[in-house]
C-alpha cells in the first residue's frame, strides 16, 4: 500500500514537471512570411495549456489511477486586451462535454508561456433564461471606462418541434467590469434583425450613442435575407436596444465574403482611419472556408468604408487547416501596443489560438495602397498587369 501509494505521488509529480515544462516552451516566428505579418511557430493557447488541477483529482484516496476526470476539448475564439501590463485572452474552452466557457490565460510578452488564470470566469445568467452555451468574447475597453465583455449566448430554439433537439436561436449577451475577474451581467442585446452571433462595440462614442457592429441572419446557420457588417446605435447600455441599424459591409459574389461575414475584434483607431479585422465566409466542395480579411473606416464617419484590399489578410495555412471545423481561421482579438506593435490572435479550426505580429504602420499601409477587388477574372488579371508594367521602371 505505501508503494502505492508513492507511485501515485510520482505520477502527479511528473505530470505536474511536464506540464510546467511545456508551459515554457519559447516561442518564434517562421521564416517565410509576405511582410505584412509574422506568423509564429506554436500555437500559443491549446487544450494542453488547460491547468491540470482543473482536469485531475489530485486525491490518491479519490482517485487511485491518476486518471483525468474533466476533459477539454479545445480552446479558440479568444477576446484579447493589455491588461496590467499583461496580454490576457478571453478564450473559449470548450470541455468534451462540449459546452464552452470563458477562462483567462496571460503572457508576459504576448507570443508565448501564457497560463490560465486561478479559475474560469463566472458569468451571472439572466433568471429564468440560462445560457446553454457561451462563446466567443470581444473585449473591449470602452471610453465610459467599463471594460465590456459581448459574446454569443446559444438556446435551444422554444419553437422547434419536441423532436428536432439541435436547433438554436443566438443572440448577444452583455457583461461589464474592471477588473476581468467580476462580472455584472446585462440584458442580452435587443435587436430587430434576426439573430445575432458577432456583435462589436466600437470603443468611443458616436454623438454620445454606443456603437455597435452587427451580423444579423435569419437563423442559427442560415444568414437568409441579413448577412454582411451591420451598424446601429444603442442609448444606454443597461437597456441594449439597437437603433439605426444598417449594412455597411454587404456580401458580394464570387468574394471571399460570398456566403457571410462578420467583424472580428473592435477596431484600432489609426491616422488614417479605424482599422478593422474580419471574417469572409465562402462555400467549397469541402465545406465553409473562414478567412480573415482587412478594411478600414473614415476616422470621423464609422459607417463609412474607404479602404479594402481584394482577398483574404490570413487563410488556414498548413496544420491550421485540420480541427474539428476544419479549413477556419476565426479572430475576435487583437492588442495594438503602445510602440506600434500589433498582435493578432486567431483561432485555426475551432480548435487552438495562435498570434501574428505585425505593426500599425504596415497594416495601414496594407490596407490602403494593396489593390481592391475588381469583382471579375479580367479585372484581375489588369491589376496583374498594371503592376508588372509600374516595375519595369524600377
Amino acid at each position: 500500500m505505501i508503494t502505492e501509494n508513492i507511485t501515485k505521488i510520482h505520477n502527479f509529480d511528473t505530470l505536474t514537471a511536464s506540464h510546467l515544462e511545456f508551459l515554457k516552451q519559447p516561442n518564434s516566428p517562421v521564416e517565410e512570411n509576405n511582410g505584412i505579418y509574422s506568423r509564429y511557430k506554436n500555437p500559443v493557447v491549446t487544450a494542453k495549456h488547460v491547468p491540470l488541477n482543473w482536469r485531475y483529482d489530485f486525491n490518491a484516496e479519490t482517485n487511485p489511477f491518476a486518471l483525468e476526470r474533466i476533459g477539454f476539448n479545445a480552446t479558440f475564439n479568444a477576446g484579447a486586451m493589455k491588461f496590467n501590463d499583461k496580454y490576457v485572452l478571453c478564450l473559449r474552452v470548450e470541455g468534451n462535454d462540449r459546452k464552452s466557457f470563458f477562462a483567462m490565460a496571460e503572457s508576459p510578452n504576448g507570443i508565448d508561456n501564457f497560463e490560465f488564470w486561478d479559475k474560469p470566469c463566472v458569468i451571472p445568467q439572466i433568471q429564468g433564461n440560462p445560457d446553454t452555451n457561451a462563446y466567443d468574447m470581444r473585449l473591449v475597453q470602452h471610453e465610459d471606462g467599463w471594460i465590456y465583455g459581448i459574446f454569443c449566448t446559444e438556446r435551444k430554439d422554444p419553437s422547434a418541434p419536441k423532436s428536432d433537439t439541435s436547433t438554436a436561436i443566438a443572440n448577444a449577451g452583455l457583461v461589464r467590469t474592471k477588473d476581468l475577474k467580476h462580472f455584472e451581467r446585462l440584458p442580452d442585446l435587443i435587436s430587430n434583425t434576426g439573430q445575432q452571433r458577432n456583435v462589436v462595440l466600437h470603443p468611443e462614442f458616436v454623438n454620445g450613442k454606443y456603437a455597435v457592429y452587427t451580423r444579423p441572419q435569419d437563423g442559427f446557420i442560415d444568414v437568409g435575407n441579413g448577412g454582411g457588417i451591420g451598424l446601429g446605435y444603442i442609448d444606454k447600455m443597461e437597456n441594449p436596444v439597437v437603433k439605426d441599424e444598417k449594412i455597411i459591409f454587404g456580401k458580394v459574389y464570387h468574394t471571399i465574403y460570398e456566403l457571410k461575414n462578420g467583424l472580428g475584434p473592435a477596431p484600432i483607431k489609426t491616422e488614417k482611419g479605424w482599422l478593422h479585422l474580419a471574417h469572409g465566409v465562402r462555400n467549397t466542395a469541402a465545406g465553409l472556408r473562414y478567412t480573415l480579411y482587412v478594411f478600414m473606416t473614415d476616422l470621423h464617419d464609422i459607417s463609412k468604408v474607404i479602404h479594402t484590399p481584394a482577398g483574404h489578410f490570413m487563410a488556414p495555412e498548413n496544420d491550421e487547416r485540420v480541427g474539428d471545423v476544419s479549413n477556419v481561421l476565426f479572430s475576435n482579438g487583437w492588442i495594438a501596443d503602445d510602440n506600434g506593435t500589433v498582435y493578432v490572435y486567431y483561432a485555426s479550426s475551432d480548435t487552438k489560438m495562435h498570434v501574428a505580429t505585425s505593426t500599425v504602420e504596415k497594416l495601414v499601409d496594407y490596407v490602403i495602397n494593396s489593390p481592391e477587388d475588381t469583382f471579375t477574372s479580367a479585372g484581375s488579371v489588369n491589376t496583374i498587369i498594371e503592376l508588372i508594367e509600374r516595375n519595369k521602371s524600377v
